[in-house]
């Protein structure tokens, strides 16, 4: 085993992210990643840091045919002693490549359940104001057909991205050991895509917080009495949160993917035994917030302001979540 090699190894064991080795070592993220891919050598001082933070002696770093000692036991951050998950080349391209489909197919989805209610809105409206010739029922008949037309297509996008995705559930929830090179190839193809991540978030953002400017143009040029222009209004406003919805929803599925191999961030080894001793309450609360969602659109049909439910319930979540780690730490 070459040093980078044995780099790898040590900071997966002690599960380490590249960021979070280059701190303690007080270099750059970029230095580690080229030791890692073996294109450069630490200088002897590094080497000598090494040695004290993962415990092993110099000579087993330098030297390519001496391997660790059975006896000797490396630090670990990792909650658990569960094996390693092993990825090779070839399943973290096919995972790559699997995540950019998937990620395609969940923000289409997405973006269909939050597009599903706006010809339900107008034909109501409208036939209200006699610009239609349909009775009440036909219209909202049409409307409730389109509705469930579009999440009827969403589902099937869910489904089989979900089942897609399956076959690499460990990769969320295990410690990972990534092959030769998978690290490098894994990061230089997050580098590149980072302009991309960060012009769709940027523009997705964006999209959602103008989205109410259509109900405010309404209000200015009609008045808020014309019930008819701020409905169009509200339908303008779910359009454009559809798009920019999509957008956030699609960068971000593709880019857990390169973090999820490179286990960092929420899919450090930490994390991940965080994570999985919340799933039972994480399950109980999306449940909860989807029935709170659909009984009130379906009691008020008003689906033009019910989809806030989504990003309420994730910043609760993500309190819920801080409250559940403070307990514990403090437990």
């Amino acid at each position: 085993m070459i040093l980078a090699d044995k780099i790898i190894d040590l900071r997966k064991k002690n599960g380490w992210s590249q960021e979070e080795l280059a701190e303690k070592l007080g270099v750059s993220r970029q230095s580690i990643s080229k030791w890692e891919g073996a294109q450069s050598v630490p200088d002897m001082n590094r080497i000598l840091a090494m040695s004290d933070l993962f415990g092993v002696t110099t000579d087993y770093l330098l030297k390519d045919a001496l391997e660790a000692s059975p006896t000797e036991e490396l630090p670990t951050d990792r909650d658990t002693d569960e094996p390693l998950r092993r990825v090779e080349m070839e399943e973290a391209n096919d995972f790559l490549r699997t995540r950019i489909v998937a990620s395609a197919r969940i923000a289409l989805g997405v973006a269909l359940c939050i597009l599903s209610p706006i010809v339900l809105i107008l034909l109501e409206v409208a036939q209200e104001y006699g610009l239609i010739a349909l009775a009440e029922d036909r219209a909202t008949g049409i409307g409730a057909v389109v509705l469930f037309l579009c999440i009827g297509a969403a589902l099937p996008l869910f489904i089989t991205s979900g089942i897609r995705l399956g076959r690499f559930d460990a990769f969320e929830k295990q410690a990972l050991d990534t092959a030769y090179g998978v690290d490098g190839m894994v990061r230089e193809r997050r580098d590149q895509y980072a302009p991309t991540h960060t012009r769709l978030l940027v523009l997705g953002i964006t999209l959602c917080v103008l989205s109410v400017l259509p109900i405010f143009l309404m209000l200015l040029f009609f008045g808020e009495d014309n019930d008819f222009a701020m409905v169009c209004g509200a339908a303008a406003l779910l359009a454009i949160v559809a798009a920019g919805v999509y957008m956030i929803v699609r960068t971000c599925v593709r880019q857990a993917g390169y973090n999820i191999l490179l286990q960092d961030g929420d899919y450090s080894p930490a994390r991940k035994a965080e994570n999985r001793r919340n799933e039972p309450i994480s399950a109980v609360y999306w449940a909860l917030a989807l029935a709170i969602y659909l009984a009130w659109s379906f009691i008020t049909m008003q689906w033009q302001t019910t989809w806030i439910v989504w990003p309420i319930a994730g910043v609760l979540y993500g309190v819920l979540e801080a409250v559940l780690r403070l307990t514990r730490k403090n437990g």
